[in-house]
Order: C-alpha cells, then structure tokens, then sequence
C-alpha cells in the first residue's frame, strides 16, 4: 500500500532535503508535487484541496523561514499533515470497556472481504487482547455465507453461533448476543450483509439491526483498491449508520492508497485496522503516525518490534538460549526452527518496508533483487536429512549430500552453501554461549 504515493512524495522530500534556503519557487514547487502525487493516489479531490491547502499555509509561514533547515522542516510539515489525514492518536484500541460482551458490528458491500475480516478480527482479539470471541452470521442472502465463516471462526479458535438463513438478520442478532452473554463471552462480533452496490434496504436493515443491539463499535470494512469509488460509499454508510472506525481490506494489492487518505476525511472516523492477503492472521493494526513515516521513506521500527514480540516464538527462542549457556550446539534443526519464524514476517519487502532506508533505497527493488524463496528452500534441504544427520552435520559425506539434494529438490552446490551457513552460525553461536558480547558475535560473521 501507498507504494506511488510514496515514492513521489519522496522524491518531493528529497528535492527539499538538502537546501538551506526555500524561496516562494522552490516551495511553489514542492507544493504542486504534493499535489500530483495525491492525484495519482487516487485520493479524493476534497481531501487533496484541503491538505495540499493545509501544507501550503505552513510552508510559506515563519515556521519555515525562521529554520536553519528549512527542507527538514517542510518534511516535517509533510509528516504532521499526512498524520492528520490519517488519523491521530493509537486510533487502533477498540473500546472494549463495557459490559460484556461487548458488541462489534461489521458493515459494507459485498466483496469487500467483510466475512474474512470478521475471523481476523475475532483471531487479533483472541490473541493480542486475551478475549473470549463469538462471531455470528446476519447474511441471510449470500450463499454458504454462514458455513464460511463457521470454518474461519473454527480456524481462529473462537466460537459461532449456528443460525438458520430463513430467520431474519434481526432475530439471529438477537439470539447471538443472548448465546454470548450465556457462554460468557467477552466480545461478539456480527458479521452482516452486503450489496455489489449501494442498497436503500441494506443501509435500513443495518440501521435496525445497529438500532437494536446498540454496538460499542460499528466498523465499516471498505476495499482499498475502490479508490474514488470507496469515498462514495464511505459517505452513504457514515450516514446511515454512527461509524466508530474503518477496516481497509486488500492493502497488500493496493499501491496507491488514496482509499486511505479520503475515507477518514469523509466518514470523520479513524482507520482501525487493515488486511493483507488472505491468511487469518492478516491484519495489522493501524498507527497514523507510523503509516506517515512509512510513506515518506522514515521506515515503521516500532510495529517491526511489536511483529517480532508478536510472531517470534518464544519458547523455541528460550530453548535454544538455554542449549547454548549448556554448551550445547547450534544444529540444523535450531536452524529450521529460525527460518521457519523468519518466513513469518512477510518475505524481504514486509521487512524492510518498516526499516528506514538511507534516500533513494527503494524497498520493492531491493527486495526484488533478493531471492524471496531461498528460506522455502533451505527448509526443504534440513526437512531431507535424517534426524541425526540434523543433529550432527559432520556426517554428512558425499554421498549423503547427494540423497539430501535430490529430496529436495535442490543441487549439491545449495546443500554445501546451506552446511556452510549453519557452520558459519554455530561458531557466532558458540561466542555468544561463551558469554561474548555482541561485537564479538558480528565477527563471526564474514563480511560484517
């Protein structure tokens, strides 16, 4: 997401970055790059009028001029505005502060990915906030809508309560949030309806539903890549139901963003959350601020460590540390076990999206100039091998590497490069046993 906003407002960053004076051209300049870079966002005529304004009023005021780096200063400007755009404060934290269970309403057309993100949601909860989880079904219309959620609400280990389709939206609202206070569930989250397009009969039927339950949070769910067509219908369902949030869907096929941009400005409600891919466990919270460094190059160091405290499983982290303060060694299949959780964190690009990257680094081409696969890989080679083979590498003669390259697929040249690999880290690792410190440890390594 924001992959062309990014790189142009960029590029505006980096026209500015170095000068030590602005005059009225250059800002006159960096201004109308701003604009055409919302413009190819696809982000609403509106909000682009009221940022690019917003931006202008502080560039040209004594904020600038007063500054001993005025191009840092107009980068910062950038910064505070497209924060403001997106939202403020840690917009993400439901309001989960009632008497259980607390009712969460999901809305928007059909599509969207509503029913998908509904099992996210239920996942996220389950496990960042502890919650016990009910999702519930009111689409009565689409078919097999209920038995797919009822299999997402069972991969995400949270219960469903089963309905017939012939019963009304209303009724089954009703019935779930009766099971849910009976199993004493903390959160219920209502999965409802939607239309290819706007719907008179939907927007009233959500309104009686919503009339009926009173949710703590109603969250319009809205595809990222609708663009100017999202504005639309973020406007009709701001109207017809009190919004407390949004939910983008599909940010991972998204490279302009303007969804983003315009659906706060237009629903006057924060962005929540958004989804990428199709995984259950796609769904990231939403920080306006770090959202804004991301697309001006900052990077995101602060959700990288939340998403390594997060995925990083701790008890194998643990193990492995309590080995090596025995003296134990470093084998492959601690190895497998380390590029297993580091195929969780989304490939290259997902990394280095959030790292700050020195000007004119483009994440996608460096991470295009990685082999993406070479982990996938790597794993397959240890999973070939015997478990002593895993436990004691020196074994591994000729003739064994040729059994565990043609397992997996691979040449012997990779089986070699990976036994080297392993080698290369096991003597960091013994360094570290030992109780050396970093330093120590990144000499190790070659090259570093």
């Amino acid at each position: 997401m924001f992959d062309n906003l990014s790189s142009r407002l960029k590029s505006v960053a980096d026209k500015v970055r170095g000068k030590g004076r602005l005059t009225d051209d250059n800002i006159a300049d960096a201004v109308r790059g701003v604009r055409r870079a919302l413009v190819e966002a696809d982000v609403a005529l509106p909000v682009i009028k009221d940022f690019v304004g917003r931006v202008r009023k502080r560039a040209i005021g004594s904020e600038v001029a007063r500054s001993l780096q005025p191009g840092q200063v107009f980068i910062k400007i950038l910064h505070d505005e497209l924060t403001a755009t997106l939202g403020q404060g840690d917009d993400s934290v439901l309001n989960l502060r009632h008497q259980p269970p607390v009712i969460i309403l999901l809305a928007g057309l059909q599509g969207v990915g509503k029913t998908t993100t509904a099992a996210k949601l239920a996942l996220h909860l389950r496990e960042r906030e502890k919650k016990k989880v009910m999702l519930a079904s009111l689409d009565t219309r689409r078919p097999a809508a209920m038995l797919q959620l009822e299999k997402l609400a069972e991969q995400a280990g949270v219960g469903f309560h089963q309905a017939e389709a012939s019963q009304k939206p209303l009724t089954i609202a009703a019935e779930a949030v009766a099971e849910a206070r009976r199993s004493h569930a903390d959160v219920l989250i209502l999965d409802t309806a939607g239309r290819t397009r706007l719907d008179q009969e939907l927007l009233d039927e959500l309104a009686e539903v919503h009339a009926s339950v009173k949710p703590p949070e109603t969250l319009f769910v809205v595809d990222s890549m609708a663009g100017q067509d999202a504005v639309n219908v973020a406007a009709a369902f701001a109207d017809a139901l009190p919004l407390s949030g949004v939910i983008l869907t599909k940010t991972d096929g998204d490279a302009r963003g303007g969804a983003a941009l315009s659906v706060k400005s237009v629903t006057g409600q924060p962005i929540r959350f958004v989804g990428t891919g199709e995984a259950i466990d796609g769904l990231e919270a939403f920080h306006a601020d770090r959202m804004a460094s991301r697309i001006l190059g900052m990077g995101d160091v602060l959700s990288l460590v939340e998403e390594v405290q997060h995925k990083v499983d701790q008890e194998k982290a643990e193990k492995i540390a309590r080995k090596l303060q025995k003296g134990k060694g470093f084998d492959l299949e601690d190895l497998r076990d380390q590029l297993g959780q580091m195929a969780n964190f989304g490939g290259v690009e997902g990394l280095l999206d959030k790292l700050p990257l020195p000007g004119g680094v483009d994440a996608k081409q460096v991470a295009s100039q990685m082999d993406s696969k070479a982990i996938a890989r790597q794993i397959a080679i240890i999973n070939s091998m015997t478990p002593n083979e895993r436990r004691l590498p020196k074994a591994i003669n000729g003739s064994r590497k040729k059994r565990i390259a043609a397992g997996s697929g691979q040449a012997i040249q990779d089986v070699n490069r990976l036994l080297k690999q392993h080698g290369q880290m096991q003597k960091m690792m013994k360094k570290f046993g030992k109780g050396g410190n970093l330093k120590q440890m990144m000499r190790g390594l070659p090259g570093l």
